[in-house]
């Protein structure tokens, strides 16, 4: 631009500015209303909810509309809906078969929420469970608590009663993993002098080459669904980052991260970089922008200007100054209003699933930003 304002900087300026606006509005408006009236039923998820059958003849969007329905609780619908996900060995990014952390194990994560209830449970890095949103929802319904984590996870898992196997890997996952042996990526470990340039570079790399998806590399299924009494729920699971540190736990599994719900308002979930997410829990901000009055697209517009405000690592910017890397989030209101948002988006490629009384379809994403994230 002539005055000098680049075009990260503007964007930031025009973020503020809604802001700004949202603020004005929100303080010169009464309390939004609950919806009371009756909804039109509707399940969204991420790409790999309509692309993956696990050798079925229905998709994860599928089999979640016609549980919930049949007249099934929703949040058993949806889980039943990313099992199918979980249990595909051809999914790279979910359960059975998903990218192993650098020790060459198949760490897993996920969470889920009852809107109605107004209940949570969560798992992260568990080890030995095809499905952990299954985890998960055990945690909901037989504990106090919000997430149990590693060891205890899958302590947890077995004492209810699940088979906990010894490895989860499947050829082409191990392969994969040895490939990146090979290759050796410094970007886990960041040197503090050199951190600057530091980066995912051998699985990026790997992206690059064609030998990985580059929606494998940071995986997962987000799912979220309402019924026609208006029941809202969702559900996210992962194998998180491709060869991640062993522990490590992205969004996914954390409430408000990768997904939150509130029952009143409406649910929404992400796929992407999870430490973007997480650092400004930005489910509950796209949630809460609903509760403010937002449709879901501008509510998940809000988030993404939030991640471009947050990103001033100079490893993590491209050189337009912007975030090299996505971020996608999947937006369900109360009333089955939805939409897929995302830092980029391919206008011919970046879909995400949708299953209404017509059936499944992949809808576009629409994107925050123009261009693509490494450029």
């Amino acid at each position: 631009m002539k005055d000098g304002i680049n075009r990260r900087d503007f964007v930031i300026g025009s973020a503020a500015a809604g802001l700004a606006a949202t603020a004005v509005s929100t303080a010169s408006a009464q309390a939004p209303a609950v919806h009371t009236g009756r909804s039109t039923p509707v399940v969204v998820a991420s790409r790999n909810g309509y692309t993956m059958k696990n050798g079925g003849d229905k998709n994860c969007v599928e089999t979640a509309f016609e549980k919930m329905m049949a007249g099934e609780d929703v949040l058993d619908a949806l889980i039943a809906g990313v099992n199918i996900v979980e249990l595909d060995p051809d999914d790279a990014s979910v359960g059975y078969g998903g990218r192993p952390n650098a020790d060459g194990v198949v760490q897993l994560d996920s969470c889920c929420m009852h809107g109605p209830k107004k209940r949570a449970g969560g798992v992260a890095a568990l080890e030995g469970v095809r499905t952990p949103s299954n985890v998960a929802k055990a945690v909901m319904e037989y504990t106090d608590h919000h997430l149990i984590v590693g060891r205890g996870a899958q302590n947890f898992a077995r004492n209810i009663g699940f088979e906990i196997e010894d490895d989860l890997n499947t050829p082409r996952s191990r392969e994969m993993w040895l490939e990146w042996k090979r290759r050796i990526d410094p970007g886990h470990y960041l040197d503090p002098e050199t951190r600057a340039e530091a980066g995912h570079k051998a699985g990026l790399a790997m992206v690059a080459d064609g030998l990985i998806p580059a929606d494998d590399y940071y995986g997962t299924i987000n799912c979220n669904g309402v019924n026609p009494a208006g029941d809202v729920c969702g559900v996210t699971t992962t194998s998180g980052l491709s060869w991640k540190i062993p522990g490590r736990v992205g969004d996914s599994p954390i409430l408000g991260a990768g997904l939150y719900v509130d029952g009143d308002y409406g649910a929404a979930g992400s796929t992407g970089r999870g430490e973007a997410n997480i650092y400004g829990l930005l489910s509950f901000v796209v949630v809460e922008e609903m509760r403010r009055g937002a449709a879901p697209k501008d509510a998940g517009m809000e988030a993404c200007r939030r991640i471009v405000t947050n990103t001033i690592e100079k490893r993590l910017l491209n050189d337009r100054g912007l975030p090299a890397f996505n971020v996608n989030f999947y937006v369900m209101n109360k009333a089955g209003e939805h939409a897929g948002v995302a830092l980029y988006a391919d206008p011919t490629e970046s879909r995400y699933a949708v299953c209404t009384e017509n059936g499944a379809e992949l809808a576009p994403v629409e994107a925050l930003l123009d261009g693509e994230s490494n450029g």
